[in-house]
């Protein structure tokens, strides 16, 4: 954990850093804003960021966006100043922590964002073989290709390879090759020199340099340009990479991870990726398996997420009715682990009692429930023995053998008020389109949060910007859309 803070507080701000200290952190500290930023462009790298909330936040916000630093922010300020905290939480703050600082507090902020970070909740025996394997190859400086569906966790699985290697204590750099625009993706892993092209006003380490020590980890890199895949091949072999614009080749010393939901072989045959550098990745190769293959983790991954969502939004404790579980089982789970969470996220702020039940769930899709194996077909004797390896190092004790409900019911859709029939399924769906349900269903969930966008897009499971289109859309068809909340969907309707 690589914290940064920034500001003085009268010294409040140095007691915080000693206890994070404490805590096993590693802390920088600088005055300013501008101060921060150079920190963060010269390579100095942060999993966090304390400000001052006597700084501009709203502006440290936007510089990290601006300058696509996925960092995020925790406000502080002396005494509790509710005003100063709303704003801060406004501005873009994750978090507000009242000063003089509390041990505990400090440690949960940061076990929160570890933990956000690198949970891996399984025992399904399918998922055991593949983190024995992890186990074995993580020591070594082997560069590995991770592969599987989208939201089965192939970042989680590269941040465990990396806490088991022996670059545990450098620093673990992660840079989305999808999210980041063809144009800026050289920029982001090679850095640039000041003036190498319009926007660059300063020097920036590239993430290759940021990473020097540690791990690098290239997520979805099956979507790199191919021009790209080549400057990206000499920098494997060599270890030197050049800066955009700069004259001199730097040395560096990383190991590469590298994640894709793609058959990667079949990519390389077709010619969309560079089949060298395919098997330059590929020394190793971890397959995650989608979660509908690995149904021993669907009932604890229900308990887990029920666990946090309770907590995270100040909710008494919520558990998972039988009837609900039912239903989370006989699921498809196209989107995997995600997919999951999302519904849990959902269903702990439906529920209506300490007990998640049918009403809850608002399952996606209408697959065809999965029918698991009555058992699992005999492993080979290497998985046997990486499986039991497994559990010798790391105490995990493999469950019975999964064995299905006797019946599995295909998933049912609750609906919702105005959505379906009288006997609360899809049958009151029929004849409708797709478009107008989800409007209902928008509409409703928006009645439902009193007009809280935010809050509202957080049940439905998309990004408040998908949720402001999609209203704006109605709006101009002429649906009446309920309005925001008093005061606290500013941000939401920028």
């Amino acid at each position: 954990m690589r914290l940064l803070i920034v500001g003085t507080l009268e010294g409040y701000i140095s007691a915080a850093g000693k206890i994070a200290l404490q805590k096993g952190a590693k802390v920088a500290h600088t005055d300013s804003i501008d101060g921060a930023m150079n920190a963060l462009r010269t390579g100095q790298g942060a999993d966090l960021v304390m400000i001052d909330v006597k700084l501009d936040v709203g502006m440290l916000v936007d510089h990290l966006k601006n300058e696509r630093f996925a960092v995020p922010v925790v406000a502080c300020g002396v005494g509790t100043d509710a005003q100063a905290a709303v704003r801060a939480i406004r501005a873009g703050a994750k978090e507000y922590i009242p000063l003089p600082p509390d041990a505990n507090l400090i440690a949960a902020v940061l076990e929160a964002v570890a933990e956000e970070s690198h949970a891996i909740v399984s025992r399904d025996p399918a998922m055991a073989a593949t983190l024995a394997m992890a186990d074995q190859i993580a020591p070594s400086d082997a560069s590995v290709l991770i592969t599987g569906e989208s939201g089965t966790g192939k970042e989680l699985m590269a941040r465990y390879l990396h806490r088991k290697s022996r670059r545990a204590n450098a620093p673990f750099v992660s840079v989305n090759c999808a999210a980041i625009p063809e144009n800026l993706l050289e920029s982001e892993l090679f850095g640039h020199e000041k003036g190498a092209f319009t926007g660059a006003v300063a020097r920036r380490i590239g993430k290759f340099e940021e990473a020097n020590g540690g791990t690098l980890l290239l997520d979805e890199i099956s979507e790199m340009d191919l021009r790209l895949q080549a400057k990206l091949l000499r920098a494997i072999q060599e270890r030197v990479i050049d800066r955009v614009g700069g004259s001199q080749p730097v040395k560096v010393d990383i190991r590469i991870l590298a994640t894709s939901n793609r058959d990667m072989l079949s990519e390389a045959k077709a010619g969309r990726f560079r089949e060298d550098l395919y098997f330059r990745l590929n020394v190793v190769s971890l397959n995650l398996p989608p979660l509908r293959e690995r149904p021993a983790d669907i009932a604890l991954l229900c308990r887990h997420f029920a666990t946090k969502y309770s907590e995270a939004n100040g909710l008494p404790p919520r558990t998972v009715g039988p009837d609900a579980m039912t239903m989370l089982q006989a699921h498809y789970w196209r989107g995997n682990v995600r997919e999951l969470e999302n519904t849990m996220h959902r269903a702990v702020l439906l529920s209506r009692g300490t007990e998640i039940g049918p009403e809850a769930i608002l399952l996606t899709g209408a697959e065809p429930s999965y029918t698991a194996p009555p058992a699992a077909p005999a492993v080979a004797p290497a998985a046997a023995r990486a499986a039991a390896s497994y559990g010798n190092a790391g105490g995990y004790a493999p469950p019975p053998a999964y064995q299905p409900p006797p019946t599995q019911p295909a998933p049912v859709i609750p609906t919702m008020p105005g959505m379906g029939g009288a006997d609360g399924g899809t049958r009151g769906l029929v004849g409708r389109t797709v478009a107008d349900v989800e409007r209902d269903l928008i509409i409703d969930t928006l009645k439902h949060t009193l007009g809280n966008r935010t809050h509202a897009a957080n049940i439905l499971g998309i990004s408040i910007r998908t949720l402001r289109n999609k209203l704006k859309e109605y709006s101009e068809g002429g649906v009446a859309v309920p309005p925001p909340a008093s005061g606290v969907d500013a941000e939401a309707m920028g």
